[in-house]
């Protein structure tokens, strides 16, 4: 305590702990989801492994010792039959992370009134911003950062945070696999690579545990810093005086109108 500040300080160490917190991570099978699994399994989680293909789900719930679920949650039933199986399993549920969404804020809201907890959405960028044929796509995103703002609102008083991330590029096994993404972009540790899976698994570890716990109806951008560009290619322009956060150019000229 100092002469100014008795606020108390907490543990922070405690805070990223998930001891005895139960959790549902749909598409757990591979890529963004499987890290993710193995992100909170880490910090004493226990992980109810869902993902369509059955096998990826056990493959990965060995990983991380958690339990394995096939299920198609694109379906209604299934979502209550996969939050069914968690609290069976584990007693009671606390989190939810994934890649679907109107069901499992119907159906896992209701299963976290009792203790409150966290819902995690994976957007995307393209929900942000516009790209060549994605549209499908971008409005589906767009409509899930929307879903997560009213569901932040309308759980709210249950002590349910719903949060979401949207990734820019990700080198998933899947984007790899398809486009073979030059081990380059993930060598340099530049910002405007390509994010690994393990980047957006922190992302969802950091909405899951208490160094969150004030945060909800909230899209996180893990983009590298590749939204950041001004659209208009002027970088080689430099910046007026006593406009650059660097040095102060020797030089200025406008850049001619024509």
């Amino acid at each position: 305590m100092t002469s100014e500040d008795s606020s108390a300080i907490p543990d922070y160490s405690r805070m990223t702990r998930l001891d005895d917190r139960a959790f549902v991570v749909i598409g757990a099978g591979h890529g963004m989801g499987r890290q993710s699994a193995h992100a909170l399994a880490s910090q004493g989680a226990r992980v109810l492994c869902v993902d369509l293909d059955g096998d990826r789900a056990r493959e990965v719930a060995v990983e991380v010792n958690g339990i394995a679920c096939a299920a198609d949650v694109t379906s209604a039933d299934e979502v209550q039959r996969v939050i069914a199986t968690a609290q069976r399993e584990f007693g009671a549920l606390h989190d939810i992370c994934l890649r679907h969404a109107f069901h499992v804020v119907k159906y896992g809201g209701r299963a976290l009134m009792a203790e409150g907890g966290s819902l995690i959405f994976i957007a995307s960028v393209s929900g942000i911003n516009s790209s060549l044929f994605h549209g499908a796509y971008g409005a589906a995103k767009a409509g899930l950062m929307s879903l997560v703002r009213t569901a932040g609102l309308e759980l709210r008083p249950h002590n349910i945070r719903v949060n979401a991330i949207a990734p820019g590029g990700v080198a998933t096994p899947r984007r790899t696999a398809a486009t073979g993404t030059p081990a380059e972009l993930l060598a340099d540790g530049a910002l405007t690579s390509f994010a690994s899976t393990a980047d957006i698994a922190a992302s969802v570890l950091f909405f899951a545990t208490d160094l969150s716990r004030h945060i909800t109806g909230q899209t996180l951008v893990i983009d590298g810093g590749a939204m950041l560009r001004y659209a208009y290619d002027i970088a080689a322009v430099p910046a007026p005086p006593g406009q650059s956060m660097g040095e102060r150019p020797e030089t200025w000229t406008a850049p001619s109108s024509t």
